[in-house]
């Protein structure tokens, strides 16, 4: 047996490499003679020593069976199949025939073996011919740095008792890297020996691109070693088409033993060979200190866009994916999500105000959500916008227990935005909200100058009407309900006074009667052209009891007071448009901790403010687009409504940034920002908790309550 220890020299006629893979000449005697042409190029002498080698670089790379583990490292001898003949002479680099030095056993990424530059093909993930007799070629075999993709290392020990191999030190396995514990490790069913038989691999040979499947417009995908860890694209893999990479060992190709560990997401496969103890580990994401990134990653997923856990779980359950515990997300948002968030909305918030303050006067806009209606509210969210730019420049968010009930959190909101405003410089020239009492109050105390928004008045005035029609004597209300409903935003709008609105107001009276012209010099005339009306029947009597109805409704002393405060221009219905978006985030039928809520409420705003001004979509050739909408308010009326561009979502982007860029890496800074936010106390704690047996007890059902 060839030893390569000792000091043996090619052969052949006019060959002195000493350093290449040596074969001693062959036993069977037609091979022998053929070889031995072929060395002394057909003068073979009478006697030949025993010591005849023909180096590799005389043989074409289709006779060695083993050359692309040869050049990966992972063997030191390349092995020729049985009746190879040397056919090679001159230089080998110009034969493409094996390197001329023995290349020792390196240490490889696994999941990345491939070389610079690191491109990879999609369709060579998974092809058609994976789930086929297994085979492992030259282009799998090379290692690459790709640290951020998530791989472990792998170290190859050979034995000394292989023949074939050179005697390198058996090297044991890298410590195993501490994890986070989020959560019992899970074992795999496919943990152990595999007893799967292995069919016998393919020629080394055999090139990869033969088997790529296109399954994307994009095939090729190229990896940036600088991507960062949460922007590195992410895929679906199956547990068998995995294992299925680490069944036969790469240098022997024997069956090898499997072990797996889960954490979450996150799955570590180690793979030992019985037979040469080759060894490797692969890990299938980063692990950032002790934490899976793409465990992170999933919890700032979810929160950031307002997803519900619970929800994705049942995905994901129905899927067969692996996720982690509820815990362990809240741990996640708790630690780094929520503290990102707060930080980010404070550093625009900041960025708003310092433009605010630079303005002479602002127009602002106000209003109360309630987490549930009536008043059983447990949260009362107060938003401020400002209505020229037409974004939330605050939130307030107030617990009932704070103010003593649901009923005074929207006066308790909007004292604690004006007086943000004031501390930040901000000039305020007027406010536009609802009709509430304490509201109104406050406002006035304050000398602040207030505008009702003008769809609240005419909601509650419109309610009223149709009650009123709806009474046998009044049904001809019934043709002037629109009419009067247009009146509203018409006397708001034209106006520019508190009298001229009053006097536009109440000359409606005068119109239903087919009267106009009014004895308010204020509005002496009605501005439409004089007409003959078609239908007689629709003008009203005075004295009659629809128009003694009407006129009650529309000129009693709050109405009136209230018309001559409606908003000349700008209205409140960007608030109630960002109120729906709160849903996404926080929605009612979701109890919410008070911090959770906060969060989710920044969350909101962020995403408005940054939609606020999406423009009008437009086809392929360029025309507007619209959509035919069913208004239920309509009752079966159509109208077309322009359709909006697709949203953005920049600001999950900048969150994933911070949270694994800055907050990961020393979140001490960002939990402050947190500490310092005044939290109230549960609802709960106000009561004494009683011991949890003794209620358990006194349960009793209302089925079986026994004999009264």
């Amino acid at each position: 047996m060839y030893n390569p220890k000792a000091k043996h020299s090619c052969s052949v006629v006019g060959c002195t490499d000493t350093h290449v893979s040596l074969h001693r000449l062959p036993a069977k005697e037609d091979i022998r003679a053929k070889w031995l042409n072929f060395i002394f190029q057909g003068n073979v002498p009478a006697s030949v020593s025993k010591s005849v080698f023909v180096c590799a670089n005389h043989f074409t790379p289709d006779c060695f069976s083993n050359e692309g583990q040869y050049k990966a490292g992972l063997a030191t001898r390349l092995f020729l199949k049985d009746g190879s003949i040397p056919t090679v002479r001159g230089n080998a680099t110009d034969e493409g025939t094996p390197s001329t030095s023995v290349q020792q056993p390196v240490v490889h990424h696994v999941a990345c073996q491939t070389d610079q530059p690191v491109t990879c093909t999609v369709g060579t993930q998974l092809s058609m011919r994976t789930l086929q007799p297994h085979f492992r070629s030259t282009g799998t075999q090379k290692s690459v740095s790709c640290a951020d993709v998530g791989v472990g290392t792998s170290t190859i020990a050979f034995s000394t008792s292989q023949p074939f191999l050179s005697s390198t030190p058996i090297k044991r396995p890298r410590k195993r890297a501490r994890l986070e514990l989020e959560e019992e490790e899970e074992e795999n069913p496919l943990e152990g020996s595999s007893s799967m038989d292995i069919p016998d691999p393919k020629d080394s040979s055999y090139d990869p691109e033969d088997s790529v499947t296109v399954l994307s417009e994009s095939a090729d995908v190229t990896l940036e070693p600088s991507c960062p860890v949460h922007k590195t694209p992410t895929y679906i893999v199956y547990e068998k088409c995995l294992m299925e990479l680490f069944e036969v060992c790469p240098v022997c190709q024997r069956v090898s033993d499997v072990q797996t560990r889960r954490i979450g997401t996150f799955l570590s496969v180690e793979q030992t060979c019985p037979h040469c103890q080759f060894f490797r580990k692969w890990n299938s994401q980063p692990i950032l200190g002790s934490t899976p990134a793409g465990n992170l990653q999933l919890s700032a997923a979810v929160y950031t866009t307002g997803a519900s856990f619970f929800k994705l779980e049942k995905i994901f359950r129905a899927m067969q994916l692996k996720m982690f515990q509820y815990d362990t997300f809240r741990r996640h948002a708790r630690t780094y999500i929520e503290p990102a968030i707060i930080h980010t909305w404070k550093t625009v918030q900041d960025a708003m105000m310092e433009q605010l303050s630079q303005q002479e006067s602002v127009i602002l806009g106000g209003d109360l959500r309630a987490d549930s209606p009536g008043h059983s509210a447990k949260f009362g969210s107060y938003s401020v916008m400002d209505l020229r730019s037409n974004t939330i420049i605050d939130i307030q968010l107030v617990q009932s227990n704070e103010v003593g009930g649901s009923y005074h959190m929207e006066k308790e909101g909007l004292k604690r935005s004006l007086a943000l405003l004031e501390a930040r410089g901000v000039a305020l020239d007027s406010i536009v909200t609802d009709r509430h009492p304490q509201i109104q109050k406050f406002l006035r105390e304050a000398k602040v100058t207030q505008y009702y928004d003008v769809w609240h008045m005419e909601k509650g005035l419109s309610k009223k009407l149709v009650k009123i029609a709806q009474n046998k004597d009044c049904a001809k209300l019934k043709k002037w309900l629109r009419s009067i409903k247009n009146h509203v935003y018409w006397t708001a709008a034209s106006s520019t006074s508190g009298p001229e609105r009053v006097a536009k107001w109440t000359s409606i009276l005068n119109h239903v009667q087919d009267i106009h012209t009014h004895q308010d010099p204020a509005f002496p005339q009605c501005l439409h052209p004089q007409r003959t009306s078609r239908d007689k029947s629709k003008w009203l009597t005075a004295g009659t009891p629809a128009f003694c109805r009407l006129e009650k409704a529309l000129t009693n002393k709050r109405i009136l007071k209230d018309v001559e405060k409606l908003s000349p221009h700008y209205q409140t219905s960007s608030l109630e448009a960002f109120h729906s978006v709160i849903l996404r985030f926080a929605p009612k039928n979701v109890v919410f901790p008070y911090l959770g809520m906060l969060c989710r409420l920044y969350l909101a705003a962020l995403h408005y403010n940054e939609n606020t001004g999406r423009p009008q979509a437009t086809s392929t050739s360029g025309e507007l687009l619209y959509r035919v909408n069913f208004p239920k308010s309509k009752h079966g009326e159509c109208t077309a409504k322009p359709v909006k561009a697709e949203p953005t979502f920049h600001y999950v982007d900048a969150l994933l940034d911070l949270i694994f860029e800055k907050v990961f890496q020393d979140p001490a800074p960002y939990v402050n920002e947190v500490l310092k936010l005044t939290i109230p106390e549960d609802l709960s704690a106000q009561y004494e908790r009683p011991d949890k047996l003794d209620v358990i007890a006194s349960y009793v059902s209302r089925f079986n309550q026994g004999q009264v």
